[in-house]
C-alpha cells in the first residue's frame, strides 16, 4: 500500500469499522488495527436513530441490518412517582419523517455486520491482535508504531485516525492531560430471553422509567428474542475495566427499597447475568486533531448513553471524516475541517445527555413537575424535540 492514499484506523469498534467502510467508500486503502484477537462485543443491546441508520444504509448495509434490528412502535416514558406511563413517541413517524429507520438491536449484530462488509471489501485489511503504540508525522506522512506480540512493525500512512475508546493511545499521545471523568454513575446492563417474560413485559418498544437518583431503560433486540435492561444507580469506579459482573440481589434490593413499581422490578428479576460498566466521559478537547492525526468516536467525545446517541455520534463521525479527507489534498486541512464541522453539534448532544440523566433522576416535587410538563407537551411536541438529532444528514 502506498502511504499516499493509506489511512490507518486505530480501533475496529463500531465508529472504526464505519470510518474503515466510509475511507474506502472514497476510494482509499484501509489498514486497521485492534488489540484484541477477536472481536467480541458484550450482550448489550444499542439503539440507533435515523440520523445514524441512514448513513449505514448508504454504507450499504441495510439488508445486513434489517435482518437483525428491530423497530420499535414508540418510546414508552414512565415514571416511578406516577406508577406508570406519562407519555407514549411514535417512533414509526419519526423514521417516515426522516427516511430511515429507528433501529434497536444487539450490539454484537450491529458489529459483526460491519465486520462481514469490512471483511468483503478489498481495500480494507483488517489486522487483530495489533496493537497502536506511537506515531510520528513526517514529509512521507504519518509513521506509526505497531505491535504485534512481540514484534514491533512500522506501517506509513496519509492519515492516522484514532477510534480506539475512552481510553485513547492516541488521545494520550496527542491530549496528555485530557483523561477520561468517572460520572459518579453505573450502568447495568443485562438480557433475558423474552419468551421467559409475560407478554405486557416484551412489547416492542423502549420503555424509560424515570425515578429518584436511578432510571432504567427496556427494549428488545435480536428480532424480538431478547429483551435488553440498562439501570443506571450511582456507585463507585474500580478502576478503567468498563464490564464487570454484577450481584442481581444488590440490583434488586436497591430498586424495591427505592419503591418501584412491580413492572421495573419484574424486569430487574428476571437478569440471570448482570455486567456493570462504570460510565466515563472526555472533557471537551481544544480539537480533535493534530496535522494527520485525528480522533473518532468515544476516543474524542466518551459521552453519558443518555440519550442513545453515543455509536451514533462515532458512526456520524466517520461520514464527515470520510468527506473531508475525500475532498482534501491535505490531511491536516481535511482533519483540521472536520474538527470544524463536529464538535459543536457533539458538545450540544453530549450536553443533552447530561441534562437527560439529571431530569431522569429527579425526585418529589420536582419530579411531579416534570411528569406534569411531559404530559402537558404530549407526544409529538416531546419527539418533535429530537429533529435537530434525528433529522441531521451529512
Amino acid at each position: 500500500m502506498t502511504s499516499s492514499r493509506t489511512v490507518l484506523v486505530a480501533g475496529a469498534g463500531i465508529g472504526g469499522l464505519t470510518a474503515s467502510l466510509a475511507l474506502a467508500a472514497k476510494g482509499f486503502r484501509i489498514i486497521v488495527v485492534e488489540k484484541a484477537e477477536r472481536l467480541e462485543e458484550a450482550g448489550a443491546g444499542l439503539q440507533l436513530s435515523p440520523n445514524a441508520s441512514r448513513i449505514l444504509i448508504g454504507l450499504g448495509l441495510h439488508s445486513r441490518l434489517s435482518a437483525r434490528a428491530l423497530i420499535p412502535d414508540a418510546v414508552s416514558i414512565m415514571s416511578v412517582r406516577h406508577g406508570g406511563e406519562i407519555c407514549r413517541l411514535p417512533l414509526g413517524d419519526a423514521a417516515a419523517m426522516d427516511g430511515a429507520p429507528y433501529w434497536v438491536m444487539h450490539r454484537a449484530d450491529l458489529q459483526a455486520s460491519l465486520l462481514e462488509q469490512v471483511r468483503a471489501d478489498p481495500n480494507i485489511d483488517l489486522r487483530l491482535g495489533t496493537a497502536f503504540g506511537d506515531a510520528t508525522t513526517g514529509n512521507d506522512g504519518v509513521t506509526i508504531g505497531l505491535r504485534a506480540g512481540p514484534a514491533r512493525i512500522e506501517e506509513t500512512a496519509w492519515a492516522l485516525i484514532g477510534a480506539d475508546g475512552v481510553w485513547s493511545a492516541l488521545r494520550g499521545q496527542l491530549f496528555p492531560q485530557a483523561r477520561p471523568q468517572f460520572s459518579g454513575l453505573i450502568a447495568w446492563r443485562g438480557t433475558v430471553d423474552a419468551a421467559q417474560l409475560p407478554a405486557e413485559l416484551r412489547a416492542p418498544r423502549v420503555k424509560l422509567w424515570m425515578g429518584p437518583d436511578a432510571h432504567l431503560v427496556v427494549y428488545p433486540m435480536s428480532g424480538g428474542q431478547q429483551i435488553n435492561v440498562v439501570a443506571i444507580v450511582p456507585g463507585s469506579a474500580s478502576g478503567p475495566g468498563w464490564n464487570e459482573p454484577g450481584d442481581g440481589e444488590q440490583i434488586a434490593r436497591q430498586f424495591a427499597a427505592a419503591g418501584w413499581p412491580e413492572p421495573a422490578r419484574a424486569m430487574i428479576g428476571a437478569i440471570g447475568g448482570w455486567r456493570k460498566w462504570a460510565l466515563f466521559t472526555i472533557p471537551s478537547l481544544p480539537a480533535w486533531h493534530g496535522g494527520a492525526m485525528a480522533l473518532l468516536g468515544d476516543a474524542a467525545h466518551a459521552m453519558l448513553p443518555f440519550a442513545a446517541q453515543g455509536a451514533g455520534m462515532a458512526i456520524e463521525d466517520a461520514a464527515v471524516l470520510a468527506q473531508c479527507l475525500g475532498e482534501s489534498a491535505d490531511a491536516g486541512a481535511a482533519l483540521a475541517r472536520y474538527t470544524h464541522l463536529r464538535r459543536e453539534r457533539v458538545a450540544r448532544v453530549q450536553r443533552l445527555a447530561q441534562r437527560n440523566g439529571q431530569i431522569y433522576h429527579l425526585k418529589g416535587a420536582a419530579a411531579a413537575a416534570r411528569d406534569l410538563v411531559i404530559r402537558m407537551m404530549g407526544p409529538q411536541r416531546m419527539l418533535k424535540r429530537q429533529d435537530w438529532i434525528y433529522s441531521w444528514r451529512s
